[in-house]
């Protein structure tokens, strides 16, 4: 099987109806962060479930499917490239991290970013060097910089924040509201496992935070508490 086999596979689970409320979801219009990305409307537990039957994909493949504008085409190769990172060696897995961070560019809109950064960057460099994280934070490329607050969703698992916190207060001048969306969502993550850590947090930045990052990061404080926070 190989990269022409999953395009005709994918080819039978068009669906020309979902394919327009994606295009719209996805922002694909002139100018909106998504223009460009094409949609063909193919569910994700039909992509997962040909991720599965394609696990044994080469690289090339992998790459071809990446270079696609078809947002599905990308997809896959993400689901696949999570699937084979789980079942690594330590070797393999420096690998697929390196050839991850080789195509940030084509891991292009927040759902990608969202399925990927966190079981490949994320989990590859917990007890290694995260500089790349934050020069990926610093980039003016909207979805390397949310890379880099998304892959410390593995961190956060593992009780490590520092590097949430530190990528956090990089990107609180962030003008995309994309990334004060995951900002705030992982600050959120946070507090489920230390509130308290949160809140030292929020206490230091929550009058320079924009309001959707502050909302996000707020979103299970009682009202009571909401309403202090967003008093300024």
């Amino acid at each position: 099987m190989n990269y022409l086999d999953l395009v005709k596979d994918l080819e039978k689970f068009k669906n020309p109806k979902r394919n327009v409320h994606e295009s719209r979801f996805f922002k694909t219009g002139k100018g909106e962060y998504g223009e460009g990305d094409i949609f063909w409307g193919v569910s994700v537990p039909d992509l997962r479930r040909l991720a599965k039957k394609y696990f044994y994909l080469d690289f090339s493949d992998l790459q071809n499917l990446l270079n696609s504008k078809v947002h599905c085409f990308r997809q896959t190769a993400l689901i696949i490239l999570n699937n084979k990172y789980k079942k690594s060696s330590a070797k393999e897995k420096k690998f697929i991290a390196g050839f991850y961070l080789k195509n940030t560019k084509n891991v292009n809109n927040w759902d990608l970013v969202d399925i990927s950064a966190p079981n490949i960057p994320g989990d590859y460099f917990f007890d290694k060097d995260k500089s790349i994280l934050y020069k990926l934070a610093k980039s003016k490329n909207l979805w390397e910089r949310r890379i880099s607050v998304m892959a410390t969703f593995s961190f956060i698992r593992q009780n490590q924040f520092k590097d949430t916190f530190k990528i956090a207060e990089i990107l609180l001048k962030d003008e995309h509201d994309l990334i004060h969306k995951a900002v705030g969502w992982m600050l959120r993550e946070i507090g489920k496992k230390d509130l308290k850590t949160e809140k030292e947090f929020l206490k230091k930045h929550y009058l320079k935070m924009p309001r959707t990052m502050l909302r996000y990061a707020i979103e299970k404080f009682s009202k009571n508490e909401k309403e202090k926070y967003l008093a300024k």
